[in-house]
């Protein structure tokens, strides 16, 4: 695999100031940002400082940060952010200030009177609401993808100095993921049933979810959901949903070549990729094994 070349495509779609947008814009995006700079940190962490940079500008003053640079809104890619700052194993101070804000930060589930309306008065969905985790932006409600890399964030961080907060927090968070689960197994965006209806599973939320699981009790539930996993990427044409799934199938020590493999042909040289949060993702998958991984979370 055309490894150089891939990384040449990805550093010539950044931004002038840094960072990088999803596809052609000038506004660079945090996520965007966060997946590339996995990438150059595998390959030149003697540079990290000097990678990171663009993302400490961009922090907030509250410790968060934003969607996209020129939002003065908190976001969850504060996760994603930690995540890097994890990698580069940075030590300014900004990792401690994000993690503030995220242990302050829920679903609006956490407020007794959305948890009394989930419960009594709103049957359209079915969960928990004592099960909250995090939102896409302050004030709505959980999801299962900022909930996932939040779990991530915080168990990377908090490893080797777990406090009462953040165990209790992540607890609350893996809770939140097994109560959404999926009817077979896997996860969607949000419910897992609504109007009475099962939703079905979207492979790459599933692969994140699973990504927050990984050091958790192999339940019937976690079982469930990575056979689906398995099963469903035979047959994924996706590039960004493949990618996803090969980074959370490593972690579970599954067999991944083949996919990596078959995602190098959909991928090819990378220039067809519009989507450059889609191209960074692609480039960790296909180093899966070369590299340290971004999203493992030590048992």
């Amino acid at each position: 695999m055309d490894y150089i070349g891939l990384f040449k495509e990805l550093h010539r779609r950044e931004l002038p100031s840094g960072g990088w947008s999803f596809s052609g814009s000038p506004q660079m995006s945090l996520e965007t940002t966060c997946l590339a700079m996995f990438s150059l940190l595998a390959e030149q962490l003697s540079s990290a400082a000097h990678i990171i940079r663009p993302l400490l500008h961009a922090q907030l003053s509250d410790g968060s940060w934003p969607s996209f640079i020129g939002d003065g809104e908190p976001s969850w890619t504060t996760a994603l952010a930690i995540c890097v700052l994890n990698s580069a194993g940075d030590s300014s101070g900004a990792r401690e200030r994000g993690l503030s804000w995220l242990l302050k930060t829920n679903g609006r589930e956490a407020n007794w009177f959305w948890r009394w309306k989930f419960k009594l008065a709103d049957r359209a969905v079915r969960f928990d609401p004592d099960r909250y985790g995090w939102p896409w932006l302050p004030g709505s409600a959980s999801w299962v993808i900022p909930t996932a890399f939040s779990v991530v964030a915080i168990k990377q961080f908090t490893a080797c100095s777990r406090s009462e907060l953040s165990e209790r927090r992540i607890r609350r968070g893996v809770d939140m993921l097994l109560d959404r689960v999926c009817v077979g197994g896997g996860w969607n965006s949000g419910n897992s049933v609504v109007y009475g209806l099962p939703l079905q599973a979207h492979v790459d939320v599933t692969a994140i979810a699973l990504l927050a699981l990984q050091d958790e009790e192999r339940t019937p539930v976690v079982k469930a959901s990575l056979g689906w996993l398995k099963q469903r990427s035979s047959d994924i044409e996706s590039v960004e949903s493949l990618s996803w799934c090969i980074l959370s199938l490593f972690v579970y020590q599954e067999p991944v070549e083949h996919l990596k493999a078959r995602l190098a042909t959909l991928i090819g040289g990378g220039r067809d990729i519009r989507n450059n949060a889609t191209l960074a993702t692609a480039i960790l998958a296909l180093k899966c094994g070369e590299m340290i991984h971004p999203f493992e979370v030590l048992r």
